[in-house]
C-alpha cells in the first residue's frame, strides 16, 4: 500500500473508524458522534474516521483506543495461528487490514508501534506461503478442469483474505497459469 494522497488503498485504510475519547469540549461538532446537541463534551466517546482522528489526536483534543482488529484477543489468535484468522472479517469485506494497521502505527507510541509492527510482519510472513500455494493450486485446477473448475473454491479461499493478500493471490494465480501455458508450448512441454 502506498502512502500517496491519490492511492485508493490509502483512502480506504484511513476511512476506517476508531473510538476516540474527547479531552476537551468542542463547540458545534456534536454531529460527529451522531448527537443532536451542538457541542461535544469532554470525556464523551465517538467513532471517528481515521483521517479526521489524526488531527484531533495530534492537536491533543482526543485520545483513542486501539481498534478491535488489533486488540489483544486478535493478536493472541494471530500469534497462535495466523492462517486461521479471517482478516477480511476484522475490517469488513474487501478491507485492508494491513493498510489499516500501518495507519494505526503512526498514532501509537514507540513500544506499542513496535509490537503492532511485529504482529503485522509475522502475520504477513506466515500467511504469504499459503496464499501463493493456494493460488497455484487453484490455477492448476482452473486450467485442467475448464473455465469453472476451481473458481468456487478459489472464491471461498479469497473471502478470508485481506485486500493486499487477495491482490497477491490473483497475481500468483495468473503467474501460475502463464507459466503452465508457456511450459506446454515450449520444447520440453511437447515431449
Amino acid at each position: 500500500m502506498e502512502d500517496d494522497y491519490y492511492s485508493i488503498e490509502s483512502i480506504l485504510a484511513e476511512n476506517q473508524k476508531i473510538q476516540c475519547t474527547f479531552k476537551v469540549d468542542i463547540p458545534d461538532m456534536g454531529h460527529l458522534d451522531g448527537g443532536k446537541t451542538g457541542d461535544i463534551k469532554a470525556l464523551s466517546k465517538a467513532q471517528i474516521p481515521l483521517w479526521m482522528a489524526y488531527i484531533l489526536i495530534y492537536s491533543d483534543h482526543t485520545d483513542f483506543t486501539v481498534p478491535t482488529p488489533f486488540s489483544t484477543r486478535v493478536r493472541n489468535a494471530l500469534n497462535a495461528e495466523p492462517r486461521s484468522v479471517r482478516l477480511s472479517a476484522l475490517v469488513g469485506q474487501g478491507g485492508l487490514w494491513y493498510g489499516f494497521g500501518r495507519t494505526i502505527l503512526r498514532l501509537l507510541n514507540d513500544t506499542s508501534a513496535d509490537e503492532l509492527s511485529a504482529v503485522l510482519t509475522k502475520t504477513f510472513q506466515a500467511r504469504l506461503p499459503e496464499v501463493v500455494d493456494q493460488a497455484q493450486h487453484f490455477a492448476s485446477l482452473h486450467t485442467s478442469a475448464g473455465a469453472s473448475g476451481g473458481d468456487a473454491g478459489a472464491a471461498a479461499f479469497r473471502e478470508g483474505l485481506d485486500g493486499t493478500e487477495r491482490e497477491l493471490f490473483q497475481l500468483a494465480q495468473e503467474s501460475a497459469k502463464r507459466t503452465k501455458a508457456w511450459y506446454e508450448t515450449s520444447e520440453k512441454g511437447r515431449r
